[in-house]
């Protein structure tokens, strides 16, 4: 028995010994193996982050076009609602699938002029990531042409809108955007002709929001001012919306999109998104400020119209440097803007061009200013010469090239297909003579007994 008992005390001592040196190995490999494996899961749930935030901005860039749908129905008059809302609805579907045809290679593809992309024309086959990219740039480019809808209310024809902003979506902006943002997603040595010289706009001030003001100001010149709008003598009458609250609710709905707006250009889930949404907000909120003190110096009456303006302007303003400002100079650049937006819709009353729903004054003149902004307060080096030089450059090149281009297409489809409806089209309403359909039809009953749709030509 002793015997037996030292015999099993050998085997036992063998096998802790085999067990030692197995797991030194074991463990010796484990660590070799550990920093490749945990840097893979890293990055992989670092893409994944990523992925997240850009759908979810993305989601919220999307959602504007309800806060735009609702603000600019809400500011036309009753009989043209379902126009005004179809409008948004569809231009976001047309300018969609141009956007992915044609508008993201023009604008991301490889840059080798500087002027328009070459490739990653209708995306298929690509990394996930692209199409991340792609989902979210999407939503910004339906942002620019839907900012033209509003501004041609009540006057211009559906299918005429259609056609201009496919091109908008499909050629206008993405060729500006090419030269402002172009090579930033494939190749960093093929940048935009803009980009190389390092012009500011982080998030769109003038490549989203100028492309759709100026676009909507060579429309409203090209469409001329609705019916009534001027009285014999030339002077401006006010055209009241139908639905106020409606305008304001969309004014909520848009401020909430524009943090997916701002925050998602980081293209990142990183910490700097906390700033970019606080400069936003404050901004926003500065417009608002801005927008009173004016009415109030002014002596103009406090319109809920004029003070969602107000708001809408400062959020376009900080859009270029929101990544940039401080908080301080993100009320400042806001506040401004609020200003700009009142004195803006005076002078477009006073120079004949009809703007129902102040589309030129927010985006256009507000995109411009927040552009300079972003120049004249640049983070350590505020009022360096080159770097708004440098700005102004980038802002007289987007009004002339969006302009010009957008004035062209609105000839070209006026003398084609025509752009303006009917004087009884008008008269009647664009829902019932484009539609055949009305907004609030126990209170149209006049219309609706026609029992005929209106020619609009």
């Amino acid at each position: 028995m002793p015997q037996q008992q030292s015999h099993d005390s050998m085997k036992k001592i063998i096998t802790l010994i085999l067990l030692a040196i197995a797991s030194f190995f074991s463990l010796s490999a484990f660590s070799a193996e550990a920093p490749s494996s945990l840097a893979d899961d890293v990055a992989t749930l670092e893409t994944s982050l990523n992925t997240v935030w850009i759908v979810m901005a993305g989601v919220l860039v999307f959602f504007m076009q309800t806060g735009f749908a609702m603000l600019e129905s809400g500011m036309v008059r009753s009989k043209n609602t379902v126009n005004v809302v179809l409008k948004n609805y569809t231009d976001m579907c047309f300018g969609a699938i141009a956007f992915w045809l044609i508008g993201y290679g023009l604008m991301f593809g490889t840059n080798t002029t500087g002027f328009f992309g070459t490739d990653h024309f209708f995306l298929g086959n690509a990394e996930n990531m692209d199409y991340s990219r792609l989902f979210f740039h999407i939503m910004i480019a339906a942002t620019a042409a839907t900012i033209v809808s509003g501004a041609l209310a009540e006057r211009a024809r559906f299918t005429a809108y259609l056609v201009a902003c496919v091109f908008i979506t499909a050629i206008i902006y993405p060729i500006f955007g090419s030269w402002a943002w172009g090579g930033s997603v494939y190749n960093t040595d093929q940048q935009g002709w803009l980009k190389e010289l390092e012009f500011i706009d982080f998030a769109g001030a003038t490549v989203v929001h100028s492309v759709g003001g100026w676009s909507a100001l060579a429309g409203v010149i090209v469409l001329g001012p609705r019916l009534g709008k001027y009285d014999p003598d030339g002077k401006p009458r006010y055209i009241a919306g139908h639905n106020l609250p409606l305008v304001a609710m969309g004014g909520f709905i848009l401020w909430i999109g524009w943090f997916g707006f701002n925050g998602g250009m980081t293209m990142n889930a990183e910490a700097s998104i906390g700033k970019i949404v606080l400069n936003t907000h404050l901004a926003g909120a500065a417009g608002v400020v801005g927008a009173v003190i004016i009415m109030v110096i002014k002596k103009k009456p406090i319109l809920m119209t004029n003070t969602i303006y107000g708001s809408l302007g400062g959020l376009v303003g900080v859009t270029a440097g929101c990544d940039l400002f401080s908080p301080g100079i993100s009320v400042l650049t806001g506040m401004i803007s609020g200003s700009i937006v009142i004195l803006a819709v005076d002078f477009m009353d006073s120079k004949g061009w009809d703007d129902p729903i102040g589309a030129v004054a927010v985006h256009g003149f507000c995109g411009a200013w927040g552009t300079l902004a972003a120049g004249l307060f640049y983070a350590d080096n505020m009022f360096d010469g080159k770097i708004i030089i440098i700005q102004f450059v980038g802002i007289f090149a987007c009004f002339i090239w969006t302009f010009s281009t957008a004035f062209l297409l609105f000839k070209v489809i006026d003398k084609t297909m025509g752009l303006r409806a009917s004087t009884i089209a008008q008269q009647r309403g664009l829902d019932f003579a484009e539609h055949y359909e009305v907004g609030y039809p126990e209170f149209q009953k006049d219309v609706l007994h026609q029992g005929k749709k209106s020619k609009t030509k």
